[in-house]
């Protein structure tokens, strides 16, 4: 069995260990939070970065949830020695057990990979109006995939460069590693 359909199977079991919230009623939600932040930001840049902060918050938490419900649920976590490994957890098994979708990993280089996404749960039901059209209404998953890999030491920058909202044929997510960060607790919390 490959790392791959490995990744794809512990995914699906974790997925099952979770609580399921309604797809509809999660969209809609998202879609009023994002509806929120239009009305409060009105330029769009200022829009993306509250998404990918807010993103960022939940993708911190989100890894320990990963792990305890891993656990949990008595799937076993290989090691991640490649940013391969890493994204292919991250899309196999992170996606899946918090959306219930896999993505699939692309472009894999030592400094980079990226997420492709045929379903977004994000965007169901969602048009954006024209004034609206350079909006990356999804910009949440880059803050979330930022916030999940900083707590595993890996410092990203996160794109969401395509968009089925815009026509593309896929959802496509660029992460390109900065930097390992040392791991610790930092010089704070060293004995004197």
């Amino acid at each position: 069995m490959s790392k791959s359909t490995s990744a794809s199977a512990s995914g699906h079991a974790l997925w099952t260990k979770m609580p399921k919230a309604n797809a509809e009623l999660f969209a809609l939600t998202y879609g009023a939070l994002v509806t929120e932040l239009v009305r409060d930001y009105e330029n769009i840049p200022d829009i993306h970065q509250q998404l990918e902060k807010i993103g960022h918050s939940m993708g911190v938490r989100c890894v320990d949830e990963f792990l305890a419900k891993a656990e949990l649920a008595g799937v076993s976590l290989p090691p991640c020695g490649k940013l391969k490994d890493t994204a292919e957890m991250v899309a196999k098994m992170g996606f899946k057990m918090f959306l219930g979708v896999t993505a699939d990993v692309a472009h894999v280089t030592d400094s980079g990979f990226s997420l492709l996404l045929q379903e977004n749960p994000l965007s169901l039901f969602c048009e954006l109006p024209e004034q609206y059209a350079q909006l990356k209404y999804s910009n949440l998953y880059c803050g979330v995939v930022r916030g999940a890999l900083e707590q595993v030491n890996l410092k990203v920058e996160c794109t969401f460069v395509k968009d089925t909202l815009h026509g593309d044929e896929t959802n496509e997510i660029k992460v390109e590693l900065k930097e390992v960060l040392q791991d610790g607790a930092g010089d704070d919390y060293k004995e004197e």
